[in-house]
């Protein structure tokens, strides 16, 4: 009996961290403790999973009916559609304060604000386009063809930046004294950080079995990604917790839609080699 519970619990964590990451349908009514933030956290990679293979999908399919630049605008609508805009928001929120150049107490009270300002849309207009940018290069490519899909490299990418969310919420305070969504995750510690590694290994693992894009053995890919959402993620990071003297909620949307984009980047460059 104590095992079943222990099940269900985990259960409803998982479904827990896909309904506040993305837009999915998911009517289960779900009561949201703190214990059940904590654990949500270790799905965040199977989130990502879920998403990328979602877009990689969608990608295939536009893709065949439209030209490269119409059915790139497109997936990124999905793609902003899947999470809602969620991180968007946090960016937008995180800009606003980080460029607005004040003191910490005044960059925190601005991005609690729910109006986006001008710097927040400055942001967000730039690294919309990027994403859009890169996501044609990347179908113009799958329509070149050869052997595997460079868009199975698309399922990836969400997996690696929603796993350093867990990282950072982990590594870095939290810069709010007590109020904030992102307080209810400060008991994340380092064996939720562990598994979901775990997590992101064995589905980065999945995604790149046998898929005839790249010559490179399936480990350094895996290497590549953890690699560089490390060393990006981490300076991102630090640089964003030096200014607010720790990560809120939004800073960890930001986190994620930075290193969306930067992945994606490193993607492009890989494929043009």
């Amino acid at each position: 009996m104590h095992r079943t519970h222990t099940l269900l619990d985990w259960l409803r964590a998982c479904l827990a961290a896909f309904q506040f990451l993305t837009r999915l349908p998911i009517p289960v009514q779900i009561d949201y403790t703190e214990r059940v933030f904590q654990r949500s956290s270790i799905f965040y990679p199977l989130v990502g999973f879920v998403i990328g293979l979602l877009l990689l999908l969608a990608g295939e399919g536009l893709s065949h009916v439209l030209p490269t630049m119409p059915a790139a605008i497109l997936l990124l609508a999905i793609w902003i559609m899947l999470t809602g805009g969620l991180h968007l928001d946090g960016l937008m929120d995180t800009a606003d304060g980080i460029l607005s150049h004040r003191p910490r107490e005044q960059m925190l009270e601005i991005m609690k604000d729910s109006r986006v300002g001008a710097m927040g849309v400055i942001v967000c207009v730039l690294h919309v386009l990027l994403k859009f940018s890169l996501l044609y290069t990347m179908l113009d490519t799958n329509h070149a063809g050869g052997q595997g899909s460079p868009l199975l490299l698309l399922i990836i990418v969400p997996i690696w930046s929603r796993w350093f969310m867990v990282a950072a919420i982990r590594i870095w305070p939290y810069a709010r004294p007590t109020s904030g969504l992102g307080s209810l995750f400060r008991g994340v510690n380092s064996k939720h950080v562990s598994v979901s590694l775990l997590v992101a290994l064995l589905t980065t693992t999945l995604c790149i079995g046998n898929n005839g894009i790249t010559t490179l053995p399936s480990w350094g890919i895996v290497l590549g990604f953890a690699a560089i959402t490390t060393l990006v993620g981490s300076g991102i990071a630090a640089y964003i917790s030096s200014k607010l003297g720790g990560l809120t909620g939004d800073t960890y949307g930001a986190l994620n839609e930075l290193l969306e984009s930067m992945l994606l980047l490193a993607v492009i460059i890989f494929l043009g080699r």
